[in-house]
């Protein structure tokens, strides 16, 4: 490999004109990954924390899915910079502006290729969201 190709980044973001610019900038509408990254899938994480609690509101279990993500990510030697796509399961619209607030408090900066899709349900009841994501890194 030469030099060159050393300092080039894993991933690159892409954000054409005349495409629509990312909502509110915490997206990129492409990622591009060089070949050889290593990669991670993380299945859908929600917000129940280890000890079995569920928070009660939108926020809580938003934030709580990210950090069981980012423990995914960390077992891997990678963080949040490392993610290329996410998709964030939600059930109730009205969540979709605190889903913004939370992100921009957590993965301020991390602008990784994004879908988000209002759901009738998951597979309990209780859950709010869910968040999965595809990271990659040396």
């Amino acid at each position: 490999m030469s030099s060159q190709e050393q300092k080039m980044p894993v991933s690159i973001r892409h954000d054409p004109f005349p495409v629509k610019d990312p909502y509110h900038g915490i997206y990129a509408h492409g990622v591009e990954t060089r070949a050889g990254a290593r990669m991670l899938h993380v299945s859908g994480q929600i917000g129940e924390s280890p000890e079995g609690v569920l928070e009660a509101d939108f926020a809580g279990q938003c934030r709580q899915a990210l950090l069981d993500l980012e423990s995914v990510l960390r077992e891997a030697n990678m963080s949040f910079r490392d993610i290329v796509k996410m998709t964030f399961f939600l059930v109730r619209r009205e969540d979709m502006s605190t889903l913004v607030s939370v992100r921009k408090e957590m993965l301020d900066g991390v602008r990784p290729a994004v879908t988000t899709l209002f759901v009738a349900g998951l597979v309990s009841p209780e859950w709010l969201v869910e968040v999965e994501a595809v990271a990659c890194a040396e």
